[in-house]
């Protein structure tokens, strides 16, 4: 209808206003249209984005970061002894003495690059424009993601040594316990570092050689931290009752950690556990897993890194303490021993040693939470433990108790001055049935040495922006350095520990 004036308007649309009001369905259908469901809400979005990862960098936290000069490695020399042929002082009246012997090496280590790189789109910044800097952001957990990276290298990066090919299995049978079917089936075992450890799981197998095509299109590989696989041990015909158990040890490897089993009839056989002692007992075959023939080779080193304190360590000729916990009984291995007197034998001995032999005690013993709890457990419940339990007074305190205790330092018997204590900390990237005890500074008057071990570095963190070549923001962070240890001798490793 044509409309002629304002006044023809208003009666318009009084007439259709009474007409909805005269009309409850069609008011009900418009209260119904509206919902929260219908999307017209406001978003609660809290920025920025919370970061719910832990970065546990302990060694890296206490290691001096020492600038280096140019080079492919820094270079040192260490007096290792003096007066190796034990000439006697005393001289006769107006003579002198013969010359002494000294023992000098020559020692190095090779600077690395390490570093992580990330991207972030055009659009991926735009659309987090009111939300958070997502480039700052990005760089930041990049910097993160390196630092931890780090500390792994510092802990166990291993460069220089091979785990080789282990010794083919001990095996044995019994025929009740299990559920494993007769049969004859072979035994295959790999070793791996710490870094293979880390990266091996059933569902996804061993690492073998790792390759990666970096964001420039180029590739590179190198070893995942496993050893090549052992010869095969067969089981024999088992034909007693389809209830049998298979249990396999084979001797300590030097800087494994863990140990990798396959087990099945021959040219099948599979992964079917992964243990940190070097023995293992199966009552039941998945059949599921990576099979033996994936691994072909010793991929344990990794020629791009430097050796961490642990590989350092292991190295043959650092003179560092090294104890493996004997096979035991395949799949039980041996345990940590109480001496019931409020200490651990095997760390007992470890502190002995290094004292007999260097006159100094570690300053930190790091375990991981297996130990942790095992030491807590062997010192509390030994016969010769004594503990107080405090309460609050008065008589509505006795109610306030704290449950729970924690051997968080260990006192070192054998040290100048009546004993030290020595802190036990759990690391973060410690394999269970590992311990390593370090020294960050020698009771020496005079040593040359400022620092026991130290980050050499070339460059230190930086953060590099590489040029756009498509609507992508690239970038990565880096160092570039050494793990220097001027004295492996002051490290302490106790391995091939069992749970118990």
């Amino acid at each position: 209808m044509l409309i002629n004036n304002l006044s023809e308007l208003t009666g318009e649309a009084l007439q259709a206003f009474k007409k909805a009001v005269s009309s409850p369905q069609d008011i009900d259908k418009l209260e119904k249209a509206i919902t929260q469901s219908t999307g017209l809400v406001w978003y609660d979005l809290q920025a920025p984005s919370k970061n719910l990862f832990p970065v546990l960098t302990p060694l890296r936290n206490k290691i001096p970061r020492v600038g280096g000069g140019g080079g492919t490695a820094t270079n040192w020399k260490s007096v290792t002894a003096i007066n190796t042929n034990s000439l006697r002082a005393f001289v006769p009246e107006g003579q002198r003495n013969g010359v002494v012997a000294t023992t000098v090496e020559g020692k190095s280590a090779a600077y690395k690059s390490l570093g992580l790189e990330d991207t972030v789109t055009f659009e991926a910044e735009l659309a987090a424009n009111g939300f958070e800097d997502v480039r700052a952001t990005t760089a930041q957990r990049l910097l993160w993601a390196l630092m931890i990276e780090e500390e792994l290298s510092i802990l166990a990066a291993n460069n220089g040594v091979a785990l080789g090919t282990p010794t083919a299995p001990t095996v044995s049978v019994a025929n009740t316990g299990g559920t494993i079917a007769d049969g004859t089936y072979n035994v295959i075992v790999v070793a791996l570092d710490v870094f293979g450890y880390q990266a091996s799981s059933l569902a996804n197998g061993v690492p073998g050689q790792v390759s990666v095509t970096s964001v420039d299109g180029k590739t590179f590989n190198y070893g995942g931290g496993s050893s090549n696989k052992s010869g095969a041990t067969s089981t024999g015909a088992i034909t007693a009752s389809g209830t049998n158990v298979i249990s396999a040890s084979t001797p300590v490897v030097p800087g494994a950690v863990a140990y990798a089993w396959y087990v099945g009839t021959a040219g099948s056989e599979k992964l079917e556990a992964i243990t940190t002692i070097n023995s293992v007992k199966l009552t039941s075959l998945a059949g599921t897993g990576q099979a033996a023939s994936a691994i072909t080779a010793d991929n344990s080193t990794n020629a791009y890194g430097f050796d961490g304190a642990m590989y350092q360590a292991w190295k043959s000729g650092s003179n560092a303490y090294i104890k493996n916990m004997a096979t035991g009984t395949p799949g039980t291995g041996t345990a940590l021993s109480a001496d019931n007197a409020g200490g651990i034998v095997e760390i007992d001995e470890m502190l002995n040693s290094l004292w007999d032999n260097y006159r100094l005690s570690p300053t930190t013993i790091y375990v991981n939470a297996q130990e942790a709890v095992n030491i807590t457990k062997k010192v509390l419940g030994s016969s010769g433990a004594q503990y107080m339990i405090t309460t609050q007074n008065p008589g509505d305190g006795l109610r306030n108790l704290t449950a729970g205790a924690v051997v968080a330092r260990y006192l070192n018997k054998f040290a100048m001055g009546g004993g030290q204590l020595i802190p036990l900390q759990i690391h973060p990237h410690l394999p269970a049935g590992t311990i390593f005890a370090v020294t960050e500074q020698l009771p020496y008057p005079i040593t040359g040495i400022p620092n026991v071990m130290e980050m050499k570095l070339r460059r230190d963190y930086y953060q590099m922006e590489w040029p756009l070549r498509s609507r992508t923001y690239e970038s990565g962070v880096y160092l570039d350095g050494a793990l220097a240890h001027y004295f492996p001798p002051s490290m302490g490793i106790i391995t091939n520990i069992a749970n118990g």
